[in-house]
């Protein structure tokens, strides 16, 4: 069942949340356990991140250095699968540009149509964490707009192979991702706006945010997506804070900004536990205000950790 389904047949504030693949070495138990806890709040859909691969350099004996590709995380594809197996709940696979070329991801979208998979999140990605710019796929797409169009023509029964007789189409639902703060690549947030209602008129159906921690940024990001003629749902994406070190790293990482009410509750604990509850009950309190703005849905980035995000998911649900 298509994400855009699930809202529309919703009577109230639906749940959802994303999870990360295992680092390389671990078994589907570790995704499970991080899945358990929150099935009770009933998740019309998991979200499942794409980790691109990473180079190492090894020494070789004549004094050369060897690039190697090295991957630390098993595939979303599978894990999507084995999730939808288990749980009866559908999944939507991050696709990304940084990696692939056109045919790699039609391949990995022939994947998930064989498999019953009806959602996508198409992203343009990160980076490589040695190269200071994102580079594309030599024979791969450069934006997420880019990504949506071959995803479209999929839909539409276009294929790479042209020669194709008869082609059956797909028929994926697109979603996008959203940032009330701005991309941090963006050189203000009326240009990301407008790449963004770009990626809508292209076939994206809807819109997954950036963590905040400010509902006004969120409200207001709405508010200037409705102006732009920006009319799909948007989802708000939200992180419970569970350590202090955090106060630095999401802001480093993800190009937020955090209140000065939050961190200053942080930094008056005195117990790490003391940090956690701080961040739950934060959350309880942006999901209790967002629900009464009419999101369609809360979606936690739960890292693959379940205990802050239940905690919040029963004080709401």
């Amino acid at each position: 069942m298509k994400v855009t389904e699930h809202l529309q047949n919703a009577t109230s504030t639906l749940f959802s949340f994303e999870i990360l693949p295992p680092v390389k070495g671990k078994s589907i138990q570790s995704i499970y356990e991080g899945i358990d806890p929150l099935m009770e709040f009933n998740p019309p859909f998991i979200n499942v991140t794409y980790h691109r691969e990473e180079y190492v350099f090894k020494e070789r004996g004549n004094g050369l250095l060897e690039k190697i590709t090295i991957r630390k995380r098993p595939g979303t594809v599978g894990i999507c699968s084995a999730i939808m197996n288990k749980y009866k709940v559908d999944t939507v696979p991050h696709i990304i540009c940084g990696g692939f070329s056109k045919e790699d991801t039609e391949n990995a979208l022939m994947d998930l149509n064989f498999l019953g998979i009806d959602n996508v999140l198409l992203l343009r990605g990160d980076a490589v964490k040695t190269e200071a710019h994102f580079r594309p796929h030599t024979d791969g797409h450069a934006h997420a707009s880019d990504l949506i169009q071959q995803v479209v023509q999929l839909n539409h029964g276009q294929y790479l192979d042209e020669e194709m007789e008869s082609p059956t189409p797909t028929d994926f639902c697109i979603g996008v991702a959203g940032y009330p703060e701005k991309h941090v690549e963006a050189p203000n947030l009326a240009t990301d706006l407008k790449y963004l209602k770009q990626k809508v008129d292209l076939g994206a159906q809807y819109i997954i945010t950036q963590m905040f921690f400010d509902n006004k940024k969120f409200c207001d990001f709405v508010t200037a997506c409705r102006e732009a003629g920006i009319t799909v749902p948007i989802i708000p994406g939200l992180k419970p804070l569970t350590t202090c070190n955090q106060l630095t790293v999401l802001p480093r990482f993800f190009n937020i900004d955090l209140p000065e009410d939050l961190v200053n509750a942080v930094e008056a604990c005195k117990t790490p536990q003391d940090v956690k509850q701080v961040g739950i009950e934060w959350t309880i309190q942006q999901c209790k205000e967002l629900m009464n703005f009419g999101v369609p849905c809360l979606h936690f980035y739960t890292m693959s950790k379940s205990e802050a995000t239940a905690a919040v998911a029963r004080a709401i649900f």
